[in-house]
């Protein structure tokens, strides 16, 4: 896939799929509405506010780097053409999902105090589970065989590594 259809596909998926999980979801269950709360303290909400900047961030990047080192999106119906195994994936196996979950979506909870976003975050971490176990790391293993396998064996599913993984292989570097 050219990088120009890439980016432009990953631009409208980046809108579509996190946009709603991470944004229309949460603000229609807060309206980004400050509530006070037991645990509610001004450096908690500080650090929500942290969350959800790192984790857009941490999104965005991974975004980019589907578009122009895979030449494909995160969507299932256009996937990469190379396994990308760089940036925050010499990490973290599933950069994207944690970003989401548990700094923008979980972010937004503590930030506005919204025990109801809370609750929806735990949702989401159970359904990006599932998803991952049940129909993305098969499709990888069937894609990418022994070069997902030796990835697998080196970077976490869900828990960062301290180090970055150095065994990136050229063909992911395209």
């Amino acid at each position: 896939m050219k990088k120009a259809l890439a980016a432009g596909a990953t631009t409208l998926f980046f809108f579509l799929a996190p946009g709603v999980v991470a944004g229309l979801v949460p603000w229609l269950l807060s309206h980004w509405t400050f509530r006070s709360t037991t645990w509610d303290s001004l450096p908690l909400r500080w650090t929500g506010a942290a969350f959800v900047a790192i984790g857009l961030g941490a999104l965005i990047e991974c975004f980019v780097r589907f578009a122009l080192r895979g030449r494909g999106t995160p969507a299932p119906v256009l996937p990469t053409e190379v396994l990308i195994v760089s940036g925050l994936y010499r990490f973290v196996r599933n950069p994207m999902y944690v970003a989401v979950f548990l700094l923008i979506v979980a972010g937004q909870g503590v930030l506005f105090g919204s025990t109801p976003i809370l609750l929806y975050a735990a949702c989401v971490w159970i359904a990006f589970t599932l998803f991952v176990l049940l129909y993305e790391e098969p499709t990888l293993r069937r894609s990418f065989g022994q070069q997902y396998a030796e990835y697998c064996t080196h970077v976490h599913r869900w828990v960062p590594r301290l180090r970055p993984w150095k065994g990136v292989q050229k063909s992911a570097l395209r």
